[in-house]
């Protein structure tokens, strides 16, 4: 099946997501694990399952009902989003009322730990309006609506193909605006304008410009520092489009490059795309990780590898699975995952070059891309 759309034409068409459905499927695991209701406030599940794109709400879903409680300030928004299930404007607390709903409809509720903080959690047992407040509130023994969203839909791979296309075109629209003498900043505002340009929602995270000596730095942030005459540039970056994000990263050279800066070039590149050739389904993310970094670890790099190969991307930026050392977790058709290794010498220069990746039937297929050849400016 061919996922990616091609070059960006400013167009994105993909039919209304099946919410309904999701919640449908959700209550078949609520069922599954004998859990009566489910209490979901983290705003990425709760998108995903009703639509709803505000910054404050809460889902519940029964075996029987579905509702969502938010305020006032999302009255239109909420009733021309959500999908699946009913609409509540609180008047006061939208926990309250979330809570006082739920104890009426169920004897117990889960909630997911990983997004509840204690004091999260006993602000909703408080609002429990009946004795036993203190156990109504149970946490689920896995997220199960993470697990759902680990498998992208037909619908979701082609939305992501969309954004991840807008991150290859706007790598073309800013290669000629990587010049020595102007500042990260200034590169990253430019590729956010462009981006902003093509329609998108907004991007994905902090637009990563790290350029010279700087370049060794994983996570280097665009800043004042101006790009030199000579060395790497390093863009990471993505878009957030009709809420799916995409993530690429590139690295080009300005100016000459010395032997050693293009053989790392090269061995960076090499790892990148063993990697992305390992990814098939049954495949364990370990070994796509073990895939890059042998590759590295024969051109005696490897040490300069110091973070994961890869992780998810959806509807957050950073989703499961990890791509990375002793992660047992087998690849499946429609996940979407990034593959990125990189080397980064202190004091010298970085690497890293990233694709995001679906998983097919039969292996993976490379949403993003945009030329990976040495580029040298």
């Amino acid at each position: 099946m061919r996922i990616a759309s091609g070059e960006w034409n400013g167009e994105c068409k993909i039919v209304e997501m099946n919410h309904v459905g999701r919640i449908r499927k959700l209550r078949r695991a609520l069922q599954k694990h004998q859990i009566e209701a489910l209490w979901i406030t983290h705003l990425p599940d709760v998108r995903y399952l009703s639509g709803f794109s505000g910054s404050s709400a809460v889902l519940v879903v029964t075996q029987h009902k579905a509702a969502l409680f938010t305020d006032g300030r999302y009255t239109l928004q909420a009733q021309q989003e959500v999908k699946g299930a009913t609409v509540v404007i609180a008047e006061k607390s939208t926990v309250k009322e979330a809570a006082a709903w739920v104890s009426e409809q169920a004897e117990s509720a889960g909630f997911d730990p990983a997004h509840t903080t204690i004091a999260d959690l006993e602000a909703y047992r408080e609002a429990i309006p009946r004795r036993g407040r203190q156990r109504y509130f149970q946490p689920v023994t896995e997220p199960l609506v993470m697990n759902m969203r680990l498998i992208k839909d037909g619908d979701e791979l082609l939305l992501m193909s969309h954004a991840a296309a807008v991150g290859c075109k706007l790598f073309d629209m800013i290669v000629p605006h990587i010049r020595a003498g102007r500042t990260e900043f200034e590169v990253a505002a430019d590729l956010e304008f462009f981006a902003r340009n093509l329609g998108v929602d907004g991007m994905s995270f902090d637009t990563i410009v790290a350029s010279g000596v700087r370049s060794s730095m994983p996570h280097g942030k665009a800043s004042e520092a101006k790009v030199p005459r000579k060395g790497f540039v390093t863009l990471d970056f993505g878009v957030i489009l009709k809420g799916y994000c995409s993530d690429m990263t590139r690295t080009v050279h300005v100016g000459r490059a010395s032997r050693e800066e293009q053989d790392v070039y090269d061995a960076v590149l090499a790892a990148q795309q063993a990697a992305v050739a390992a990814i098939r389904p049954g495949v364990t993310c370990a070994e796509v990780d073990e895939a890059a970094r042998s590759v590295l670890r024969q051109a005696d790099l490897a040490q300069y590898f110091t973070h994961s190969t890869g992780h998810g991307v959806g509807i957050e930026i950073h989703e499961p699975p990890r791509l990375g050392a002793g992660q047992e977790t087998k690849l499946r058709p429609g996940m979407v995952v990034t593959v990125e290794p990189g080397v980064y010498m202190p004091g010298k220069f970085g690497i890293r070059i990233e694709d995001m990746v679906a998983v097919t039937a039969t292996g993976g297929e490379v949403l993003t891309p945009a030329t990976k050849a040495w580029m040298q400016l």
